[in-house]
């Protein structure tokens, strides 16, 4: 029973993971799994192997949930542009009460006191504007052509997007699909999934294998010594992610569903991300 539940959560933290705004680590924290994941990803092998039970059935359904779902995000970017991003709208709005509560709870932990620090809102402000700077410049892959041939310089930004869109999916708060977007390769990624595109799949796997290693340190040592700066830059990013894939507005019908969808998604976002919160 226990090993069909940890497929049922990998499959969302998979689909999770192919949607930009929607952060895998916020996912792992509702399903209170996220503490045991971190620790297992390491380079330890008796560690790994000691946890095969919770890794293995996770594993398969991540993967489960990202080929199922590659198809169906590409369905709805291709026919319904406006609306899907709206519904992203409404993920990101709906994860920020969680991300407030825990920043909250972390300033508290680490000055006894009430309230916000300064650090803590120059984080914020500094990762926001990190955000405008990236809308500004234009750098969302949203719109661009579909690349499905390799080349060296697309190589070298699915290893390192990968790597850094890894880095973010395992930090509660932030969208590893959406930093994907920031440098441009999330739609490349998302149609190479779909059509099992192994030339692009390998640097982009190599990719993820380092940022996933690499990331689950940082975020340990982070979230020890500074969650409260960390959680502020994660409003930061998460707020500043509006920006880059606000899609504007189309005729009357068109809003009707673009509101509609951004209702569902909030519901969906806040209602998962208001469990386990301390």
């Amino acid at each position: 029973m226990e090993f069909i539940r940890l497929i049922g959560i990998g499959m969302i933290l998979g689909v999770a993971n192919v949607i930009p705004g929607v952060s895998g680590g916020t996912m792992a924290v509702v399903f209170n799994i996220y503490d045991r994941l971190i620790s297992v990803i390491t380079l330890n092998v008796k560690k790994i192997v000691s946890e095969w039970k919770f890794i293995l059935p996770l594993v398969a359904g991540i993967v489960l949930g990202v080929i199922l779902f590659s198809k169906v995000i590409t369905f709805l970017f291709q026919n319904y542009p406006v609306q899907t991003n709206w519904f992203f709208i409404g993920i990101i709005l709906g994860s920020i009460p969680m991300i407030l509560k825990r920043m909250l709870v972390a300033s508290r932990s680490n000055t006894g006191r009430k309230g916000i620090p300064l650090s803590v809102i120059v984080c914020c402000l500094v990762a926001l504007g990190v955000m405008a700077v990236m809308t500004y410049l234009e750098v969302s892959d949203a719109g661009a052509p579909i690349q499905t041939e390799l080349t060296p310089v697309l190589a070298v930004k699915l290893v390192v997007g990968l790597a850094f869109g890894t880095i973010a999916m395992i930090i509660p708060g932030i969208s590893g699909s959406f930093l994907m977007l920031v440098v441009g390769i999330y739609s490349t990624v998302i149609a190479a999934i779909s059509d099992l595109n192994i030339p692009l799949l390998v640097p982009a796997v190599i990719g993820g294998l380092i940022g996933l290693l690499g990331g689950a340190k940082l975020v340990r040592f982070l979230m020890a010594r500074v969650p409260a700066q960390t959680y502020g830059a994660i409003m930061g990013l998460v707020l500043g992610s509006i920006l880059v894939i606000f899609p504007g507005f189309g005729g009357f019908s068109t809003v009707a569903t673009s509101l509609l969808a951004a209702a569902v998604g909030f519901v969906v976002s806040f209602f998962a991300g208001r469990e386990r919160i301390e």
